[in-house]
């Protein structure tokens, strides 16, 4: 093959891939994933149940499910923002997980620290006697797994 051939051939199957994953994000609204939206959590319907918990909860009046379940620091609440929606993409798309879901260890730990965050007061006891800002053994869910979701753990 000539170097034009090979040159024809890389266009035609970067267009092929650019032109799909355009589609995809597209028929994705792919767009609404930069927002801080919760409706767009039920752009995949396996979010539907956390959702309508989310708006029967206490916290729907004072936080967005960004506010929970992202990082406060700029980079890593991109960063984590993307990650999680491919992961979601990849997941959801091929099947491959629990029902009902289940939050991830990592995505766990960041709510957990936005937990301490806003109820920074509240806590300050029992963070005085931690050495770390967030003690291992400090779950807010286990007693609590139901406020940001109602009815769900």
């Amino acid at each position: 093959m000539s170097k034009v051939s090979w040159g024809m051939a890389l266009v035609a199957v970067l267009s092929i891939v650019i032109g799909l994953g355009g589609y995809t994000f597209y028929r994705a609204n792919g767009f609404s994933y930069i927002s801080d939206a919760p409706s767009v959590c039920v752009n995949c319907h396996i979010m539907r149940d956390q959702y309508e918990s989310y708006n029967h909860s206490s916290h729907r009046n004072w936080a967005i499910c960004n506010d929970c379940h992202l990082p406060k620091a700029f980079v890593n609440k991109w960063f984590t923002k993307a990650y999680s929606g491919i992961n979601h993409a990849v997941k959801f798309t091929t099947g491959n997980f629990t029902e009902p879901i289940v939050i991830s260890a990592r995505n766990k730990r960041i709510a957990l620290e936005n937990c301490v965050d806003c109820h920074r007061t509240v806590l300050a006891p029992i963070l005085i006697n931690s050495k770390s800002h967030l003690p291992n053994d400090l779950d807010c869910t286990a007693c609590h797994g139901n406020v940001g979701h109602q009815g769900m753990k």
